[in-house]
């Protein structure tokens, strides 16, 4: 059994969501890749999949399994790169671990230009909502947190973004301006569920005084809509769905056009920072550096 080949499926398959998938991203043919991980399964003496007609699941000691694997075949390809650092070109795969907004809205635009400058060097991007956890597991992670989180991990401040209430002008003319955070308790809610991170309730909207002046406001709006994408929330939006907390950076365009209203300009939902979160490794690979470096060509800002 080639046991490399069996860990880089093995990864693949989970990264891919199923054998099919694998074995097009691979060029292997589905029964090849179903034996490789028969075999490492039989090598352990574990199984590490759950497979079922609909799913594919990790067992307990496939959640074990995959971190391991996931830092030998990193440590693997940075040995790689090491061993042809003299051609002064970087080689291998930057495993990207991002929240879904950041890999549209930071990462794929850039993508074009990072492979002009570093063509050796491909770019693996898995997107989760909530990616805080994960962190130790890929070279990179980018992470969207509120100010003041302590976020307890190797980070670089890249950005930073204030979350403001929107709503389209249609939806505005149909359902009303609110003039006071009060007046969203009839208005309908298309919530992020930030209460998977900080506790907050699933219907509440917690407002702050963009200045500062006076406490917070929290008012129980009715959810019609919830979604870990903002990109679902962003589209709804701008569709007239109902009233969203959105990074400022992500709709100034629309705020400028006039496809979405800035509701309650004197609050914010918040402000937050874009990270990029680093494994607690001493060693840095050149190409995560490289990255690093490169999307830091502009200082953090404020949106």
């Amino acid at each position: 059994m080639d046991r490399l080949l069996s860990m880089r499926v093995f990864q693949r398959v989970i990264d891919e969501g199923g054998f099919a998938a694998a074995a097009r991203a691979l060029e292997l043919s589905p029964a090849a890749v179903t034996r490789l991980i028969g075999d490492l399964e039989t090598h352990l003496g574990a199984r590490l999949i759950q497979r079922t007609s609909r799913r594919l699941s990790l067992t307990d000691a496939g959640e074990r399994y995959l971190d391991s694997v996931r830092n030998i075949l990193r440590e693997i390809e940075d040995a790689e790169s090491a061993a042809v650092a003299s051609t002064r070109e970087l080689h291998g795969t930057l495993h990207i671990l991002s929240t879904p907004v950041l890999a549209t809205h930071l990462l794929a635009p850039r993508i074009a230009r990072w492979r002009a400058l570093h063509p050796g060097v491909s770019l693996d991007i898995v997107v989760d909502p909530f990616p805080q956890h994960r962190v130790e597991s890929f070279d990179v992670s980018f992470l969207l947190l509120e100010d003041g989180v302590d976020l307890n991990v190797v980070a670089r401040p890249l950005a930073h973004t204030d979350m403001i209430v929107c709503a389209s002008p249609a939806y505005l003319a149909r359902a009303g301006t609110p003039l006071r955070p009060e007046d969203l308790v009839s208005h309908h809610y298309l919530k992020f569920p930030w209460q998977l991170v900080n506790g907050l309730s699933a219907r509440r909207l917690r407002l702050k005084p963009a200045d500062g002046s006076s406490p917070p406001v929290e008012v129980d709006m009715p959810v019609a809509l919830q979604s870990a994408s903002f990109d679902v929330l962003y589209r709804a939006t701008l569709e007239g769905a109902g009233i969203a907390a959105l990074s400022t950076a992500l709709v100034r365009a629309q705020l400028e056009s006039g496809a979405l209203v800035h509701v309650l300009p004197g609050w914010i939902f918040g402000r937050f920072t874009i990270y990029a979160a680093l494994p607690t490794r001493k060693l840095l690979p050149a190409r995560t550096r490289a990255f690093l470096d490169f999307l830091g060509d502009t200082p953090p800002r404020r949106s």
